[in-house]
């Protein structure tokens, strides 16, 4: 599963602004010039996690458009390589116990990497990059696709859903109150105006600030999809390939595809609050000591 916005981000962040756009406009909970907590609450949850819900249903499809994804028949023509690749995710995806294949896809990058996501088990998507194919041996690709696998067979694009709900209905809130109290230090004629515009703004804020909240998680399900991934193929080969990543972490494209960060099993060299992924030699020693 960098970059440092991920397209689940992204989108949920759009979706969310749409839909409060238009709840704005419905009101319901200013009730005799005051804020009225209890429906605030109700409104801004479901505003918060219908935005993370509608990102999930898409995060497949835009993840092919946004990463020009290939996706691999495998009852169709396909070259070796190709063939190696769908044998190893559908080998990995029965011994992880998952009834339903994920879809295979080959994307047109230097960068050496894969990632995985999909809506649920049923409808999920495991890529890798030219890239990888390119410069890795059998053992780490293995163990690449089997990390990618792993974190499909945790769920981890749902528990995600669910802490983005959570985090965006907290957002929604908080920048309602917070702009109804701005709205009531300008003069009553534009009020109305400056409350919607500090809507925008303060949600736009809070959601940046409750990105690291998911940041945060992903950086912990990196270590889990990591034991996962040793568990399906084995620790040498999961070892193997998180060494072997860490010679094309200056591939990552960090700055030209900003939508997918989340979702590879890559991101940059040095790692931060606002890192997707931990340092590859943390996830090393944290492997190691399983």
């Amino acid at each position: 599963m960098g970059k440092r916005i991920f397209y689940f981000l992204l989108t949920n962040i759009l979706v969310l602004l749409t839909i409060s756009i238009v709840f704005s406009f419905v009101g319901g909970y200013i009730i005799d010039g005051q804020i009225a907590y209890g429906p605030l609450l109700i409104i801004s949850a479901a505003i918060g996690f219908s935005g993370s819900f509608i990102s999930l249903w898409m995060s497949r499809w835009m993840a092919k458009r946004v990463m020009g994804v290939r996706i691999l028949d495998p009852n169709g023509p396909l070259t070796a390589e190709e063939e190696m690749v769908v044998e190893k995710v559908h080998r990995l995806t029965r011994a992880a116990g998952m009834m339903h294949m994920p879809e295979v896809g080959i994307y047109e990058s230097d960068e050496v990497n894969a990632f995985a996501t999909g809506p649920s088990k049923k409808r999920s998507l495991v890529a890798v990059s030219r890239g990888l194919l390119n410069e890795m041996d059998d053992d780490a690709i293995e163990g690449v696709i089997a990390h990618e696998v792993a974190h499909i067979a945790n769920g981890d694009m749902v528990t995600m859903t669910l802490l983005q709900g959570v985090v965006n209905t907290f957002v929604v809130f908080l920048a309602r109150i917070v702009a109804f109290l701005v709205s009531q230090v300008v003069r009553d004629d534009i009020a109305p105006i400056v409350h919607f515009v500090a809507i925008i703004v303060f949600q736009l804020v809070f959601s940046i600030l409750g990105s690291l909240v998911v940041f945060a998680y992903s950086r912990h399900r990196e270590f889990h999809a990591d034991k996962g991934g040793a568990d399906l193929a084995g620790t040498d080969k999961m070892t193997h390939a998180l060494k072997m990543l860490k010679n094309y972490v200056d591939r990552v494209q960090n700055e030209e595809q900003t939508a997918v960060a989340t979702l590879k099993i890559s991101g940059k060299r040095k790692s931060s609050l606002f890192s997707t992924h931990p340092d590859l030699d943390e996830r090393i020693e944290r492997l190691s000591s399983y």
